[in-house]
């Protein structure tokens, strides 16, 4: 039997008493999402209407063909009447919307009080990347504070402990010195690099080092009558050597000729640094004992002119103290006094512009000796 039946001449439509198609309807509802925004529900009203209706007597089917439920069940099932009971009644299911209540947002977060100047070592914000500490230069950069950061005491300790050294090895001869002539000079290279804020420098470390051990060669066979030409000599060949390979490098001029100013320079101290090697061992050995006196009586918690007064008398008692134990005497003073004013000319350089602690490490512990070996060889040979 087809589905297009007819009744009294008129097409049957199972919607047209007022019954609501529940595809037409569409079910919302209000409940906590995870945007939590506000969304449309039907009203209790609206749903008291469709009840309403659908309770509304279906019109009778003609004698003779059934009831309409019989001879055409409604295809939609009626979901209303289950959904409302299984939830608790309409009225439970379909409450009046609920506002729901908008965070107001937070106070912003007041500023942190500034730390006081005496609250102790600042520390940067924690992140997972771990940032460091400020350092002291870098804090007294901050503040405009003095470049001039003194190196210490730890360092004055390893550079008396240098000098040391190298009394000890000039009083052994001339290979006994040559063990911590060389750490002198490596410390010297690395130390002038970092100091002039030029990290990493291997290629111009490596050549400046290199100059201070060829230096040493050309000495010890030289002898040390010929130790100024071995020296001077070194020099010369080195500040070329230089000058060609930084011709050949594709930098910026600019940077070309800082870094040719800053190999040259460190190549200089370096070989000027075998001047220990080529001096009497009675002028090594009162020098190595003035400058470990000088640098440590400078670190002392004193006044600056009182500190500077203070290293200059102790240089100058350690050449006299020293120049007992070898053949200058009371000459020994003099000695010491000048290489504890060259000592004190190295300290400063490697206390200046905002040194960090790598640079006093190696540029604060080399310089006072190795400024002090032009005093040490000349006063050496004048006083012999």
């Amino acid at each position: 039997m087809s589905n297009d039946q007819y009744y009294g001449g008129q097409q049957y439509d199972p919607y047209a008493n007022g019954q609501q198609n529940p595809a037409d309807v569409t079910q919302t509802w209000e409940g906590q999402t995870w945007d939590t925004q506000y969304q449309p529900a039907v009203s209790y009203d609206q749903i008291q209407a469709a009840q309403a209706a659908q309770a509304q007597p279906q019109p009778q089917a003609p004698v003779g063909h059934g009831s309409q439920a019989d001879a055409y069940p409604q295809p939609y099932p009626q979901p209303y009447e289950q959904q409302y009971a299984s939830h608790g009644g309409s009225a439970a299911y379909y409450a009046e919307p609920v506002a729901v209540p908008v965070a107001e947002p937070a106070a912003a977060p007041a500023a942190p009080p500034a730390p006081a100047a005496d609250a102790g070592p600042a520390y940067s914000s924690p992140t997972t990347s771990g940032n460091t500490r400020v350092t002291d230069a870098q804090r007294a950069r901050a503040e405009g504070r003095s470049p001039i950061i003194d190196p210490g005491m730890q360092p004055a300790a390893l550079t008396a402990l240098l000098g040391l050294l190298l009394a000890g090895g000039a009083s052994l001869g001339s290979y006994g010195l040559l063990l911590p002539l060389v750490l002198l000079q490596g410390l010297t290279a690395a130390g002038w690099f970092r100091l002039n804020g030029m990290w990493p420098a291997r290629q111009g470390i490596a050549l400046a080092f290199l100059g201070g051990l060829v230096a040493d060669a050309a000495l010890l066979a030289a002898g040390r009558e010929h130790a100024a030409a071995a020296i001077l000599g070194t020099l010369g060949v080195w500040v070329l050597l230089c000058l060609v390979l930084q011709l050949r490098s594709h930098a910026d001029p600019d940077e070309r000729m800082y870094g040719l100013m800053a190999t040259i320079a460190s190549a200089a101290l370096t070989v000027v640094a075998t001047g220990h090697l080529g001096a009497a061992p009675d002028a090594v050995v009162v020098g190595g004992i003035a400058v470990a006196a000088a640098v440590f009586a400078r670190a002392l918690p004193l006044p600056g002119p009182v500190s500077l007064v203070a290293a200059l008398l102790a240089s100058a008692g350690a050449g006299i103290a020293a120049g007992g134990f070898t053949g200058l005497g009371t000459s020994g003073a003099l000695l010491g006094l000048g290489a504890g004013v060259c000592a004190l000319v190295g300290l400063r350089a490697a206390a200046y512009d905002y040194p960090s602690r790598f640079v006093h490490m190696t540029a604060g512990v080399a310089l006072p000796l190795t400024a002090a070996a032009p005093a040490v060889y000349l006063l050496g040979r004048a006083l012999a």
